[in-house]
C-alpha cells in the first residue's frame, strides 16, 4: 500500500508512473478531495468535542452553584449527536480512502524498463547455452508416464485435471530437489529454515496484497461458522512475512532471512488453456520460498544476493537458464523490481519462467504494519520486504527430466542430487 501523503503530495508524478503498468489511475485523483474532506471533518470534530467539554465544564460549576443547566444540558446532548455523525461521516471517508489505497499497485523502480508486456522484458544475462540433442526429444509428460514417475490419470481421478501424482523415483526426485534447495540456502547462505501453516486468514492475504485484488485466484475453505475466513497458501511469501505482522523488529535483528517450504495451491483463475498439460502450471505445487526484512538503505543490495542464491540452485544442476528484469506492464501487484529466472525447456524450445526475485519496498510491510526501531528513541520505520522462489519445485523437475533425457529414455540425475536420490538415472 502507498503512503496517502506521499501519493497527494506527488500526485502527478505518481499517476504518471503508474500510468507505466498498463492501468488508468485518473482516479487518484479523488484521494485529494476526500483528504481535504477528512481534514474538516477532523477539524470540525475537534472543535465540537472542545465546545462540549467547556459546556460539561459549565454544567458542572452551575451544579455546585445549584443554577439551573437545562439549556446547557440541551446543548451537550446536541453537541454528542453532532459529533456521532461526524465520527460515522470520518468512517465513511477513511473507508473509501482506503478502498482506493487498496487498488494502487506499487509504484516501478525507475531501473526497470518501461513496456505493456513481457516482450519489453530485459535479459541480463544467460548460463550455458541449450543442450543439442542428437535424437527426436520427448517432454516431460512423456517422459514421466513412461517411466511410471508421474501420474496424472490417478490424480485427476483423486482430486480432478492439473493434479499430479508422483510415483517411486518421481517422489523421491521431488523430495530431494526440496531437501537440496533447504540445505542450499540455510546451510550456505544463512536463511532461516521455516515450515509455516499451509492455511492461512485473510488478513495474512491482505497483508502481502494478494487481497482484495487477487480473491478468485484463493482457495477458500469452508467450515460450519459463517464467519469462516480461512484460505489455502498461495505462496510462502505470505505466512512468511505475516510471521512479523503487527510487529516493531529491534534494528540489530535485521535483516531477517527466512528459507519457507510449501505446498502452494492456486485456482489459477483466466488461465484455462494454458501450460495445461504436464505440470507446468498445476493447482497444487511445491515450492521452496526465500523471503528477506530489511531496511530502506540495503533492500536493493539484498534484492541482488537473493537473486544469486537463487541462480545458485540451478548452476548447481547444470541446468541453462537467463535472468530477465520484467518491465513496468509485466510486473506483480505489489513489487516495485522483480527479476524473473527462465530455465530452459527443451520440448518447448525456449525458456520459461522457474522463479520470480521481487522488491517490495515498503508496499507489503504497511499492509501487514510490520516496523523497526533504529535506535530506543528513534521513530518507527517501515521494514522493505523481499521475496524470491528459491525455486519452484515442479517447473525444476520439468527442466531435470527433460534437459536430463536420454535417447533411450531414462533421465540421468544430476550430481548434486545423487547424494539424495541414491541413485544415477531414472530408468
Amino acid at each position: 500500500m502507498l503512503d496517502l501523503k506521499f501519493v497527494i503530495e506527488n500526485l502527478e508524478e505518481v499517476k504518471k508512473k503508474l500510468s507505466s503498468r498498463n492501468g488508468e489511475f485518473s482516479y487518484l485523483d479523488d484521494l485529494v478531495s476526500l483528504s481535504a474532506e477528512r481534514k474538516e471533518v477532523i477539524f470540525e470534530t475537534e472543535t465540537k468535542k472542545a465546545q462540549k467539554n467547556d459546556v460539561s465544564k459549565q454544567i458542572g460549576i452551575n451544579i455546585k452553584k445549584g443554577v439551573s443547566s437545562d439549556e446547557l444540558i440541551f446543548s451537550s446532548q446536541s453537541l454528542s449527536d453532532s459529533i456521532k455523525l461526524l465520527d460515522s461521516k470520518l468512517l465513511e471517508i477513511e473507508q473509501a480512502i482506503k478502498k482506493i489505497l487498496e487498488t494502487i499497485p506499487n509504484i516501478p523502480d525507475s531501473s526497470i524498463p518501461i513496456g505493456i508486456d513481457s516482450n519489453y522484458n530485459r535479459e541480463e544475462r544467460k548460463y550455458l547455452e541449450p543442450k543439442k540433442f542428437s535424437f527426436p526429444i520427448k517432454d516431460h509428460t512423456e517422459l514421466g508416464e513412461k517411466l511410471g514417475i508421474l501420474d496424472f490419470e490417478r490424480a485427476a481421478k483423486i482430486t480432478g485435471a492439473r493434479f499430479v501424482v508422483d510415483k517411486g523415483l518421481g517422489a523421491r526426485l521431488e523430495r530431494s530437489l526440496i531437501q537440496f534447495m533447504m540445505d542450499l540456502h540455510s546451510n550456505e547462505f544463512g536463511f532461516t529454515e521455516i515450515i509455516p501453516p499451509y492455511i492461512i486468514n485473510g488478513d495474512s492475504l491482505y497483508g502481502t496484497g494478494q487481497f482484495p485484488k487477487f480473491k478468485d485466484d484463493v482457495y477458500k475453505l469452508s467450515g460450519g461458522d459463517d464467519n469462516f475466513d480461512l484460505y489455502l497458501n498461495p505462496t510462502a511469501e505470505v505466512p512468511t512475512i505475516n510471521l512479523y505482522r503487527d510487529e516493531i523488529i529491534p534494528f540489530e535483528n535485521l535483516p531477517i532471512k527466512h528459507v519457507a517450504y510449501t505446498a502452494a495451491f492456486r485456482v489459477e483463475a483466466g488461465s484455462a488453456g494454458r501450460d495445461t498439460r504436464g505440470i507446468l502450471r498445476q493447482h497444487q505445487f511445491n515450492k521452496v520460498e526465500l523471503i528477506k526484512l530489511t531496511t530502506p538503505e540495503s533492500s536493493y543490495t539484498e534484492l541482488e544476493h537473493m537473486l544469486s542464491c537463487s541462480e545458485e540452485v540451478l548452476k548447481r544442476l547444470n541446468l541453462p537458464y537467463r535472468v530477465v528484469t520484467l518491465c513496468t506492464g509485466d510486473l506483480g501487484f505489489a513489487a516495485a523490481k522483480t527479476y524473473d529466472i527462465e530455465v530452459w525447456i527443451p520440448s518447448q524450445n525456449t525458456y520459461r519462467e522457474i522463479g520470480s526475485i521481487s522488491n517490495d519496498v515498503d508496499f507489503q510491510a504497511r499492509r501487514a504494519n510490520i516496523r523497526f526501531k533504529r535506535t530506543k528513541d528513534a521513530k518507527t520505520e517501515y521494514v522493505h520486504t523481499l521475496n524470491g522462489s528459491g525455486l519452484a519445485v515442479g517447473r525444476t523437475m520439468i527442466a531435470i527430466i527433460e534437459n536430463y533425457q536420454n535417447e533411450d529414455g531414462s533421465i540421468t540425475i544430476p550430481d548434486v542430487l545423487v547424494p539424495y536420490m541414491k541413485v544415477n538415472k531414472i530408468c
